[in-house]
Order: C-alpha cells, then structure tokens, then sequence
C-alpha cells in the first residue's frame, strides 16, 4: 500500500489543542538499497489536565517510493511512501535512529 506525505515546513510550530510540535528536520536513511523517510521533530504539551511537558520524537512514513513528485491543496510538496510492516526492519531502523537522533519516542505509519 503506497501513501501520500505532505512535507510540512520545518522549524515552524503546528499548533493543535492543548500544546504544539515542530518538525526539524528530515532525513532520507539508506536501508537495504532503499531510502527509508523520518522526520525529527519536538512536541510541546501546553494545557492538557496531567500538565505539560515536551519531548523529541521521530516520525516514520515508510520507504521513499516517489520524492515530491507533485504538491497538494496547500502547496504543500507530497512524497508517496510506502510503510514498513515489517517488525524486524522496524526494530533495526529505530535502533538507527535512537543512536543517530537521540530520540526515543519513535512512531512508524
């Protein structure tokens, strides 16, 4: 199954209800002769009923199949990614990134 990614502007705060995140950066890891697509990233919980706090996250599309090939409604540029379902991939790119990014909190589509 191949999906759309809208790449969102780095460096700038999507806000949403009860804090923000900011995507960083992006980065296109070679993986088994593919390219694999994460974004870094910090989210920042504001007002929620348990507190506030932030943290630094990895967000994992899947595997590059088209880069921004065409942009959406916004203008946005979009890649088409196709997902990792594989487990024992997935294990071995988290590992990647923990010890490349220093982030922990790392979430696969």
């Amino acid at each position: 199954m191949k999906l759309d990614y809208a790449h969102l502007p780095l460096n700038e705060e999507v806000r949403g209800l009860s804090g923000f995140y900011i995507p960083c950066k992006e980065v296109r890891l070679k993986y088994d002769g593919r390219e694999v697509l994460y974004i870094i990233g910090t989210s920042t919980v504001e007002s929620a009923c348990c507190g506030g706090g932030s943290c630094g996250y990895a967000i994992v599309p899947g595997f590059v199949v088209s880069w921004q090939k065409k942009k959406n409604k916004d203008g946005l540029p979009v890649s088409e990614v196709e997902p990792i379902d594989d487990d024992a991939v997935k294990q071995a790119i988290a590992k990647t990134i923990r010890d490349t990014e220093n982030v922990r909190n790392i979430d696969f589509w």
